[in-house]
């Protein structure tokens, strides 16, 4: 006998040590297999509902929530490497999800609910190429603060064209549409609905009467709702919540508004496809779509049997009482996704103070002239107005599809990189010269008002 035992000896702890690691590692994979991470820009008034019911639904399953922002969100997907991608993407930009499924980054599959309407007047509520799914409705306009609209002696808005009166300087708040999808999509309907010039002269001068321009589309209702701003740039939920929450709010929609649907899709290499199959499958079910009218959330299911169990007075896409006259087109605005986004953000949220005060300006001009007329002011003021709101690039050159190769690529070469930082350095040079100018007319159309 060997004085350190018997081979069976030693193998014994050995093999038993094996066996708990071995089974730990089950138990590690089996646990990984369980989780289900979602990517999404919803709140967590939203998120947390669903995952409350998933995994109340399905014990043992751990919903991972990631909130970031849409852009944030496309970026992330786009960057995690293959294996370690989340599984869900979630969003209420159907441009963002164009600009997924145009880089590969969704797995396509057949998770449709038969139920749900093909189109929602003329936009088609799933992807016909299945990469992603309808799993709620959407429409963008206008939250106001009741108590604050009052104080202030500020009649209710009806149109985005209101909110460029000088009663308003000051008293409006958005987000920028390169942190907010939703943003993004309103900025996008206003153009497709007005057109690119008339579109930015409205935007441009909308901008110029914000108090602010919020760092997360979160920021525009919660200042709404709390009385920091007037009215708000929102997506419905926004208003919708808050008012079925207590809030002293008012929602309408405009009539240059568009119904669209907040997407719910697969990632390409998701780490839990089957998972995340079955969350899409809850989300688009009458259980998961019953979810959206908690007053947390109030969103607008896809599926129209469910407005039979709406409370009393909850908009109805589908029963005619929200008119969208934009008709929405998902490609022209995946086209120019990033060209909105950086020229918003040169001309709007960069040179934001001195918009500000070349729109004071011309609304001081403006009330001057107005109970003192004179020729050569209105004609000064009239300059000052063109000069201010234009857009500092054509409606000829976005469309341009060598220019919009700038833009596409999620990936630039060095050399695309600096012409596209080079534009955008004019941009915002161009913005802070026209504003400048615009502030110095409108101060001689109003001296000549004396």
């Amino acid at each position: 006998m060997s004085f350190f035992g018997s081979d069976t000896t030693m193998r014994a702890p050995l093999v038993v040590a094996s066996a708990f690691i071995l089974s730990c590692g089950m138990a590690f994979t089996a646990h990984a297999q369980q989780v289900v991470s979602i990517v999404t820009s919803f709140p967590k008034d939203l998120t947390g509902v669903y995952k409350k019911a998933f995994e109340a639904k399905n014990p043992g399953v751990t919903v991972e929530v990631l909130n970031k922002g849409t852009s944030a969100a496309v970026a992330f997907v786009r960057e995690a490497p293959a294996g370690n991608k989340p599984d869900v993407f979630w969003a209420s930009s159907p441009d963002a999800f164009e600009v997924l499924a145009s880089e590969k980054l969704l797995q396509k599959f057949d998770g449709a609910n038969a139920k749900v309407p093909a189109k929602i007047g003329e936009y088609p509520i799933n992807d016909p190429d299945g990469y992603y799914y309808g799993q709620a409705l959407a429409g963008y306009g206008l939250m106001w603060n009741t108590r604050y609209m009052k104080a202030n002696k500020l009649p209710q808005p009806k149109e985005w064209a209101d909110l460029v009166k000088p009663v308003y300087f000051s008293h409006v708040a958005t987000s920028s549409p390169s942190r907010s999808g939703t943003t993004h999509l309103t900025v996008e309907t206003i153009l497709q609905g007005e057109g690119w010039n008339e579109g930015w002269r409205q935007v441009l001068a909308i901008g110029g009467n914000c108090a602010a321009i919020t760092e997360r589309s979160f920021g525009v209702p919660d200042g709404v709702n709390n009385g920091q701003f007037g009215i708000g740039i929102v997506i419905d939920f926004f208003g919708l919540s808050a008012r079925a929450s207590g809030f002293p709010i008012e929602f309408i929609y405009p009539s240059v508004t568009a119904i669209v649907p907040a997407n719910i899709g697969l990632i390409a290499d998701a780490k839990n496809p089957e998972l995340a199959k079955k969350f899409i499958a809850f989300a688009l079910s009458p259980e998961g779509q019953q979810l959206l009218f908690d007053a947390k959330i109030s969103r607008l299911p896809v599926l129209p049997e469910m407005y039979e169990k709406a409370p009393a007075g909850y908009p109805n896409p589908f029963g005619g009482k929200i008119t969208a006259k934009v008709k929405f087109d998902p490609e022209l605005s995946r086209s120019r996704y990033y060209v909105i986004n950086s020229l918003f953000d040169h001309t709007v949220t960069f040179r934001h103070k001195e918009l500000v005060a070349a729109t004071k300006a011309i609304h001081d001009a403006s009330a001057k002239l107005a109970s003192k007329p004179n020729a050569k002011g209105e004609a000064l003021l009239k300059q000052a107005r063109e000069i201010a709101y234009t857009p500092v690039l054509s409606a000829e050159k976005v469309q341009d599809k060598e220019f919009l190769k700038l833009y596409s690529a999620s990936k630039r070469d060095a050399m695309k990189t600096k012409t596209v930082t080079a534009l955008e350095e004019e941009w915002g040079s161009q913005a802070r010269k026209n504003y400048e100018r615009a502030q110095e007319l409108a101060g001689q159309a109003a001296a000549l008002a004396r």
